[in-house]
């Protein structure tokens, strides 16, 4: 029985590893986040939930046209920069959280990481959509619900018990920082993939009409 993940293209295997990776970090610090905020940062456990709700709020409602100006945008170098652009700023909130103190540091950097998800998510899923194999779709989206999600949310939940014992909580946002500095290295490896911007019908239109 031949294994379907070695057929694969390359773009499906960057995307489903460095989501592996992210999912993994996250997964390091986030079933630990109310305990940081109500035991280091000294907040009412409500803060919790309001932090929550300023992360959610802002990533919908900056994704949609931030997703709407890059579907307008033909090719995919803007997809590409817009990823790498938001999960840069996602992985510097992250790693502001190691030194935050007080409750509205808190709400800022979710405010910051929402930021760069809003630009991260949009050009991740279409790239994957644009580039998953035909005939393969549902292994594909399935691998990467399995293994980028939960494979890596297991391996981060455990490795998030281990550590907090060893290390304490906040030191878990500079491993969580790090690895996502490594997803973000894996997903240079998209470049020779990425389909370059080309001009859109009107603009072909145009340039022919100039040219007769």
């Amino acid at each position: 029985m031949k294994f379907a993940f070695l057929k694969l293209n390359q773009v499906i295997l960057v995307i489903i590893f460095a989501q592996f990776i992210f999912t993994m970090a996250v997964s390091l610090s986030a079933p630990l986040f109310a305990i940081f905020v109500v035991r280091d940062i000294g907040a009412a456990a409500a803060a919790v939930g309001f932090a929550s709700a300023v992360y959610w709020a802002m990533k919908s409602i900056l994704q949609l046209p931030i997703a709407r100006y890059l579907d307008k945008n033909h090719g995919e170098i803007d997809d590409y920069y817009s990823l790498l652009a938001g999960i840069t700023i996602t992985m510097t909130g992250v790693f502001l959280f190691y030194f935050a103190a007080e409750l509205w540091h808190i709400f800022a950097i979710q405010a910051l990481i929402a930021i760069g998800d809003a630009f991260a998510i949009p050009p991740l899923y279409a790239i994957f959509t644009r580039h998953i194999d035909s005939g393969a779709e549902g292994f594909e989206w399935a691998l990467q619900s399995s293994f980028s999600f939960g494979a890596g949310g297991a391996i981060g939940g455990v490795l998030s018990g281990i550590l907090v014992g060893l290390v304490g909580i906040r030191p878990l946002f500079l491993v969580n920082g790090t690895l996502m500095l490594v997803g973000l290295i894996v997903l240079v490896f998209l470049r020779p993939y990425i389909r370059p911007k080309v001009p859109s019908p009107a603009q072909r239109v145009f340039i022919e009409q100039k040219r007769v």
